[in-house]
């Protein structure tokens, strides 16, 4: 192995091909106070790529809400965030995005992407109990959209099935801003009790360092940096870049990793994920204000004579690295014996703030910890943004220049078998959703999956959610939308907004109206999670989602919601119940057509301003109808979203083959009425019994609510009109999105 330093050192030119700028190769030097040989700079390549660094997004991030009440781990100081629950109990969640790798190789790209996410969980103490995903793909009749969907969906349920994780709730939505670049978005949540948590950290002299898990091979090195560059025609020979996953192993991993922390020996633990160990080492040794001495040729590996740099950079799955109390290292190797996996002494902490390697006696690298890391040495950008044209223009829509068509039903039947709208069936009956018997959501839906908390009254609800179409329309508002309506689920289902996740999808930063979007994404998130108390607790940049010759994706900022249910009875599905119930509308209807499903699909009217929103009156809404679920007094609660009243309303008719009998308010146009998409609005059906009560709630409250029609027969019916029988529009809505792929 040829591993002498003085053979590579480095030029401009080399740290250009490694994905640097200039400014940076010299700020590197002025750091070291010399030339990085090779290994230093691929070290430095990959810590201070956008997706490890966040140089570009961090100023912006930092706005955002951090702290409340339950807040156990702030953004950014742990693996996931963490949140009290109760009971001695909290919850770790998180999500991430695994974008580029699945544009390349759908099945591994997401197969891992879950893998990874899952053990930002357990890493951290927690048992995952849930997994999410949040999907984007192009024109759904491209035979490469089939073939990215297929893949994706067949790594994601291969690889949880296989972990034995539910896959509890998520989102598919189509446009041919994807085409080049799906978004692949994975949520994960775990539950762990009080002091048993572990952070990611090391400290103490002499503490011995082990990597424990897979062995480490060549796939996904420089995986961190491929993810910080646009998606070009050449980007397939980045392959190598896609790591490749074992959800057998990773299993063995966190029942290993679980046992291990309570046996006490156990300083500190990261998950080795972008960067590999690169990443786990530095970080660590920065927040414990320590330093590493690491020798690569102890590492476990799959191939003869790697490289030390590619040991270092290697994204080979299923991988922690441990810093172990000094004395208690056989109680640790015993544990992962048990379960039949490496576990290999690979270094000891120091106290000299650096990291350095070795391979035998030859020192190979050795570089500062801390001007590695975010927060710490890694530069720090303040981009400039331009608001596009494209906003300007949108401003001037009227919703008088688009006719009222004159068959509805037609409409209707559009969006039935529309893919954006149509049951997401075929996707999610390839997950396992009731392993572990937790989910409490697949045989009586609600708008946020429900998770039991085994041995107590609680349940936590999780919820994904982001109409991107929305937030391209107009980025704050739209943001604002995405937090207010995954809100809106957890509240429907009988459960209290907490905290959120996100997973922040954008085109390239360099791009003045890339960032002006993000800018403002970041504004939108901000109000509204201030406004329903649901402060960030951490997640992910996704830039660079954008290829050369189909521009950027829409700025899809991902939200992932956690709620708490702290009594099960309390708990609300979204389908009707009776007979005879009556249909109220929480909310008021607005005469809004504006980037709608029916406008932009239907009409084909693609640039509109996003759908009328107000954050006041979404609180309201959101407040009145956790109380009418409190008292008991509604048998259904069901957001009003994609696709508008109508779907809603056939969404809560179908689970019982329940019909409706409506009539519209005829100061809205009836379209708008029935397919727009303005927000803050619930659907609730009421016991005729407890009508009175309902009303004398609702008088008390803010929010405005009017009465619909009934729950009737297995017809839909709109102004004496009828718009066919829910049993035939349940065989398309369920069966569209199959027939499409074929």
């Amino acid at each position: 192995m040829s591993t002498t330093a003085q053979d590579q050192l480095t030029t401009v030119e080399t740290a250009k091909k490694l994905g640097l700028l200039q400014d940076e190769y010299e700020k590197i030097i002025a750091i070291l106070g010399r030339v990085p040989n090779f290994t230093e700079l691929s070290i430095f390549s990959v810590m201070w790529s956008e997706h490890c660094s966040y140089k570009n997004s961090i100023v912006w991030l930092k706005k955002l809400p951090k702290k409340g009440p339950y807040i156990l781990a702030e953004a950014g100081e742990e693996n996931a965030g963490l949140v009290d629950i109760g009971d001695g109990l909290g919850c770790a969640f998180k999500i991430e995005s695994h974008n580029h790798p699945s544009a390349l190789e759908p099945y591994q790209g997401a197969a891992t992407g879950v893998g990874g996410i899952n053990r930002d969980i357990f890493t951290m103490g927690a048992r995952p109990i849930a997994q999410l995903n949040s999907l984007r793909f192009g024109d759904i009749k491209l035979e490469k959209t089939k073939w990215l969907v297929k893949g994706v969906v067949k790594g994601i349920g291969d690889y949880g099935n296989a972990f034995g994780i539910p896959c509890v709730g998520g989102e598919v939505f189509f446009d041919d801003c994807y085409n080049v670049n799906p978004l692949v978005n994975a949520m994960s949540a775990g539950i762990v009790k009080a002091g048993e948590t572990v952070s990611a950290t090391s400290y103490g002299v002499g503490n011995p360092v082990f990597i424990v898990g897979s062995a480490t091979g060549k796939d996904g090195i420089h995986g961190a940096t491929f993810a910080s560059a646009d998606i070009t025609e050449d980007s397939a020979k980045d392959l190598p870049a896609v790591q490749v996953g074992d959800p057998f192993q990773e299993k063995l991993l966190l029942e290993a990793t679980l046992e291990v922390i309570k046996t006490g020996a156990v300083i500190g633990m990261q998950d080795m994920g972008a960067a590999g160990i690169t990443c786990s080492t530095s970080e660590m040794s920065a927040k414990g204000e320590h330093g590493m001495d690491i020798w690569l040729d102890r590492v476990p590996t799959r191939q003869a004579n790697m490289q030390p740099f590619e040991i270092l950079l290697s994204e080979s799955q299923e991988r922690m690295l441990i810093v172990v109390k000094k004395g208690r290292e056989k109680d640790v190797e015993k544990v992962f014996a048990k379960w039949d996996l490496n576990c290999a002494l690979i270094g000891q902490v120091t106290d000299t703030k650096r990291i350095k390697f070795y391979v035998g006696d030859e020192l190979v690298a050795d570089v500062p910890a801390f001007d590695l890391v975010l927060g710490g040495g890694a530069p720090v950008y303040h981009r400039d943004y331009k608001e596009p044209a494209y906003f300007k223009e949108a401003q001037k829509f009227n919703i008088d220049s688009v006719e009222v068509p004159k068959d509805l039903k037609a409409v209707a039947d559009f969006l039935i078998s529309h893919p954006n709208i149509a049951s997401k069936q075929w996707v999610y009956n390839q997950y396992d959703s009731m392993v572990g018997t937790a989910n409490m959501s697949t045989n009586a839906p609600s708008d946020a999956a429900i998770v039991n908390i085994k041995g107590t009254k609680k349940a936590i609800a999780l919820k994904v959610d982001c109409n991107a179409r929305y937030v391209n329309a107009d980025p704050e508002v739209g943001c604002a939308i995405a937090v207010s309506e995954a809100a809106r689920n957890i509240v429907c289902s009988g459960a209290e907004p907490s905290a959120i996740t996100n997973c922040l999808n954008f085109g390239n930063p360099y791009n003045p109206e890339v960032y002006w979007q993000f800018v403002n994404v970041i504004k939108g998130m901000g109000s509204a999670c201030i406004k329903f108390e649901t402060p960030v607790t951490g997640g992910n940049v996704s830039f660079y989602n954008q290829s050369s010759y189909e521009g950027p994706v829409f700025p899809t900022p991902t939200i992932g919601m956690l709620g708490v249910m702290k009594d099960k009875a309390n708990r609300m599905t979204l389908n009707f119940k009776n007979e005879g119930d009556s249909i109220y509308l929480i909310g008021s209807s607005k005469n809004c057509i504006n980037s709608s499903e029916y406008l932009y699909s239907f009409h084909n009217v693609k640039n509109t301003p996003a759908p009328f929103f107000n954050l006041d009156e979404e609180y309201e809404v959101q407040k009145a109808v956790k109380t009418i679920i409190k008292e008991r007094v509604v048998q259904s609660a069901h957001d009003c979203a994609d696709g508008g009243l109508f779907i809603t309303l056939l969404e809560s008719a179908m689970t019982n083959g329940l019909g409706f009998d409506i009539s519209f308010d005829s100061e809205i146009r009836k379209d708008a009425f029935l397919f727009g998409e303005a927000q803050s609005r619930v659907i609730v059906s009421v016991k005729k019994s407890d009508e009175d009560k309902f009303i004398d709630l609702m008088m008390a409250s803010r929010a405005e609510f009017e009465y619909l029609g009934d729950v009737k027969g297995n017809e839909m019916i709109v102004d004496d009109e009828s718009f066919g029988t829910v049993a035939a529009a349940k065989k398309i809505f369920d069966s569209a999105l199959g027939e499409l792929l074929k």
